[in-house]
Parts: structure tokens; sequence; C-alpha cells
């Protein structure tokens, strides 16, 4: 039997950076993946990293975890670009949230400015006149490119920490027996560590169903779509608007949001969750996403693994009263999920040993890294 100071079962953004933080502290670890590389919700994502959407303790986790990108991408690249974040308020209430949370980003010290309608569309001429009232730009918040940055990590943890990854396994089994934590793989091959740690996504049928079926957790389905690569189209950045100003939890500590009303015009977008957000990729293509559907624990397959076409065209339309760049030529379409507990995240310590961390929600591609760090801190 193989032995390790810490065992992590799942190679997600969660589990590859609880990885990261125990081998920065000297730590043996091993990481068990039931696929080849994580297929789930860190692959399939929006692909941004934006502190300035969260509050609290999560704002601040944000906030070490750009830090941790950016000390990771000057010593090997795993795809993150700083090149910035905007919200774009269209309408009087989006742009009063704007300005009351740029006056609580003032105060946390954290960098940001109020953007004119004429810097917007100086900044961002595809941008169409009539939906810009202004907006809050945050110029350190990063891009990543989510089809790339997992792996890169993955073989960052290997090659520079000396990371063992165990792929295409599947975890059985987890108990805690004399202190020392015993991993059955399928197969019946056995591990040994000090401490696990479960990052399993929204997986709930193979270690600890029983828990997971009490947990509360629901899964998110997103739904996302990419253009073709755009030769004459350059928007830099992550593209927030109105739908992510009136949504996102950061705007939700501002004075003025408790007596928000919703406009007509948003009533269906809302109901299914959408709000809208482009990101140019490497090779010129755009992503514009997207919306969110809800199933608890023992239900997600009720989501479908479909995409809904009615959905897709309420988020073309909306992008399409945005921005002026053909928004239609639409290469692929895809469903992203994710599990999210009512407490931002579920943790449950099921020995002194071993560690259930997952359901961390739409915030891990922005959050992980420094949730981690905290984590790993307290357990080693």
């Amino acid at each position: 039997m193989k032995n390790f100071d810490l065992i992590v079962v799942g190679s997600g953004i969660m589990g590859a950076f609880h990885a990261y933080h125990a081998a920065k502290k000297g730590k043996k670890v091993l990481i068990i993946e039931k696929d080849n590389f994580p297929v789930s919700a860190t692959v399939r994502n929006f692909g941004q990293a934006v502190p300035s959407g969260s509050a609290g303790k999560w704002f601040n986790y944000g906030r070490r975890s750009l830090e941790i990108y950016k000390d990771i991408q000057q010593q090997f690249d795993i795809s993150v670009r700083k090149n910035g974040t905007i919200y774009i308020a269209s309408d009087d209430t989006e742009w009063q949230l704007a300005n009351e949370l740029f006056d609580i980003h003032q105060r946390q010290g954290y960098e940001c400015s109020l953007l004119s309608k004429r810097q917007c569309l100086d900044l961002y001429p595809e941008l169409k006149q009539d939906y810009v009232r202004g907006a809050i730009y945050y110029p350190n918040e990063v891009s990543v490119e989510p089809n790339l940055l997992i792996y890169r990590i993955i073989q960052y943890l290997q090659e520079q920490l000396g990371v063992t990854y165990l792929n295409n396994t599947g975890v059985i089994n987890c108990t805690d027996v004399s202190g020392k934590v015993v991993v059955t793989a399928a197969g019946s091959q056995l591990y040994s560590a000090d401490k696990a740690i479960i990052c399993s996504g929204y997986v709930f049928n193979l270690l600890f169903p029983e828990i997971y079926a009490q947990s509360g957790m629901v899964v998110s389905k997103l739904q996302m779509l990419q253009t073709v690569p755009l030769t004459n189209v350059s928007i830099k950045g992550n593209i927030l608007t109105g739908l992510s100003i009136r949504r996102y939890e950061s705007f939700e500590q501002c004075p003025s949001f408790k007596n928000i009303t919703t406009p007509e015009h948003y009533s269906e977008l809302k109901k299914w969750g959408i709000h809208i957000l482009f990101k140019q990729a490497i090779d010129g293509s755009v992503i514009i996403g997207d919306s969110h559907e809800y199933a608890p624990v023992g239900r997600t397959d009720e989501l479908g693994f479909d995409t809904q076409n009615h959905i897709n065209e309420l988020m073309l339309k909306e992008a399409e009263r945005i921005m002026s760049f053909p928004v239609r030529k639409i290469a692929r379409a895809w469903a992203g999920f994710y599990a999210q507990h009512p407490n931002d995240i579920f943790e449950f310590d099921v020995s002194p040993n071993i560690h259930i961390r997952t359901g961390i929600g739409g915030k891990g591609m922005t959050t992980s890294a420094g949730y981690a760090e905290n984590m790993i801190a307290s357990l080693l």
C-alpha cells in the first residue's frame, strides 16, 4: 500500500488547489481523479476570476486567489491574462448600484474606477450606445481559458511540486482506520494517508451518498454559447452587464439593492437565471453566457444534458441588445453543471481525518485558490 501525507479525491479547481497548498508545505500529495482529466465545472465554465462579484470572506478569498494565479503564471503558463473586468450598467438603477459598490471597494482598498458612457464606448466600441449608462471597471482581474487552465495546473503540480496524479481511477471507499485514512480504488488498489480531502463536485453517488443526500446541496445547470473566431472584434477582459449587477452577491451589499425592482424586459430572462457575460478567447471567438436551472441531490438527471433552444435564444436576443458584433455566428453551445450549497460551500468532516469540501457554486474559479490555502492551513 502506497502512503502519502494527503490524498485529494477530485482534480477540479478545488481539488487541485488543495493539493497545491499542501505540496507547497512540503507534503507528499496524491490526487485521484475518476476521469482522464477533469470534465465538469472546471472546464465548462466562463473562464473568469472576478473577486468583484463576491462579498465578505469570499471577496477576500478571491483577492488572494488572484495573487496565487499571478504567481503561478509567472513561473508556468496556465493561461491567466490580466485584462480586467467591467460591469456595464444599462439604466439608472444599475448605475446607482455600480456607484455604491465603487464606494465599498474604495474603502476596502480594491482598485476600481467608474467609467462614463463615453469612456465605455471608447474602451469597447462594440457596445451599443443605447444600452450603456456607465460602468464600474476592475483593472487587475483576470481571464483564463477553462479548456486549458486545469490541465496546465495539473502539469505544474506534477512537474514543479512533485504531486502524484492518478487518473482514470474511481474511488469506491474511504475510511479512517486507527488514525490513518485508507482509500480503496476500483480494482481494489489501496492507498493510505494522514488526511483525505474529498472535492467531488456534483458526483454524489460514489462516496458518502448518504451524507450528500442530507446536505441540502443543489446542482446548477448553465448554458453557454461560443461564436466562431471573430477577426474584426477585440474585447479584452470579462464583460458583465446589467443583469449581472442585479444578480451578483457583491451588489447585494449595496444600500439600494433591497429596493430594486425588475423591469418587464428582464422578467423572462430572470426566470431562467440569465445574466449576460462576454469573454473573448485566445482564438478570437467570444463566449456568451449564461443561464441557471436547479435540481436537488438525487434528481440532477432531471436537468438533462442537452441545451434548450428557448434559453439560447433569450441569451442571444439580450446579447444583440448590448453588442454590435455578430453574436449569432455560433460555433458551439454546451451545458455546464456545478454543485452549490445554501451556506456557500459544503464542509463536512466525515471523521477527524476525512474532510468533504465541495459545493462552492459558481465562484470556484474565482475563490478556490484562496479558500484552499486557508483550509490546508487549518487541516494540516
